[in-house]
């Protein structure tokens, strides 16, 4: 797959807004389409976001239409009905279901054969969708996941160790959403294991709340300021980046399973390896019994969802 950096938004909320300013302030991409069923907004982003050009790398950034899909060497899909407090990712499903369908319809009319990332919620059973809707092979279409995720997990190690959340690796596995788990056994600091930096008196309490901090940040920030972008917007234009640089780096993901750790039928949030041709490889990890299972009970939820998200 030949990429050109041309980026296709679709969804101009919090989330995609913050995501297309990331992108200009951090030159990624050649050429930025907005879509939205709000015109008016879009085209006033658009002006916003040129007035930054003489600051920033050049682009071509502009109001886009679907017929427009068929260039984009990726389509980053952020729209949908945003979650409220109190709310689970999975009850956002009915609508969105919806929304992705007739999006995915538009997409592929234009004759689109490239990547397209999905970060609409719940993002696992939607990247499903999507890829069932489009008729695309499963390396095309991949969900942002558990990749923000594991990005806390990091950073909340960091500040609890005092050390920077850069030399942190760790993947945070399954549903994005409370049916999500930490691999402990893969999480390291600096390459030594994450157990050897507690002590084994704290061991369990500390593993308990990290996980636990992780799992439901996003309902915190959601509490406090209505809706979490920042982090979200972040992630995508790495994954973007990943992708049209063809960086071929390791981030947990939702993708389709095809009989890797003994699920199938399935898109939830595993490490694989993104480059140019979107899924480069699956890292199927040597799970230990406990975490084999926490992944097979969240694919479980997400499987019973896809069916009411297929119906929808």
């Amino acid at each position: 797959m030949q990429n050109h950096g041309n980026i296709i938004l679709i969804g101009d909320g919090a989330i995609g807004s913050s995501y297309a300013f990331n992108c200009l302030t951090t030159g990624v991409g050649q050429s930025l389409g907005i879509i939205d069923v709000n015109e008016k907004r879009v085209q006033g982003d658009v002006e916003d976001l040129s007035d930054a050009l003489p600051y920033t790398s050049q682009k071509n950034i502009y109001a886009a239409s679907y017929e427009d899909c068929k260039y984009a060497d990726i389509i980053v899909i952020t729209a949908g009905i945003a979650q409220k407090p109190g709310q689970t990712r999975l009850e956002l499903l009915a609508i969105n279901a919806k929304i992705m369908k007739e999006i995915t319809r538009n997409i592929m009319a234009s004759g689109f054969n490239g990547f397209i990332l999905v970060a609409s919620n719940p993002v696992d059973v939607l990247a499903e969708l999507v890829l069932q809707e489009s008729g695309l092979p499963r390396n095309q279409v991949l969900g942002s996941g558990t990749a923000l995720d594991s990005a806390r997990l990091r950073s909340e190690i960091g500040l609890r160790y005092n050390v920077d959340a850069r030399i942190v690796h760790g993947y945070i596995m399954g549903e994005h959403g409370d049916s999500e788990f930490p691999v402990w056994d893969y999480t390291n600091i600096g390459g030594k294991p994450i157990l050897d930096w507690i002590p084994k008196n704290r061991q369990e309490s500390d593993l308990a709340e990290i996980s636990e901090r992780v799992k439901t940040a996003a309902y915190g920030i959601i509490e406090k300021k209505g809706a979490t972008f920042y982090g979200i917007a972040a992630s995508l234009t790495r994954l973007t980046s990943a992708f049209l640089n063809d960086d071929r780096a390791a981030f947990a993901m939702s993708v389709h399973l095809e009989g890797e750790y003994g699920l199938s039928g399935v898109s939830i949030g595993v490490p694989v390896i993104l480059g140019a041709n979107g899924l480069e490889r699956i890292i199927e990890l040597n799970l230990n019994a406990k975490d084999h299972k926490r992944l097979s009970d969240s694919a479980a939820i997400l499987k019973e969802n896809l069916l009411k998200a297929q119906e929808a």
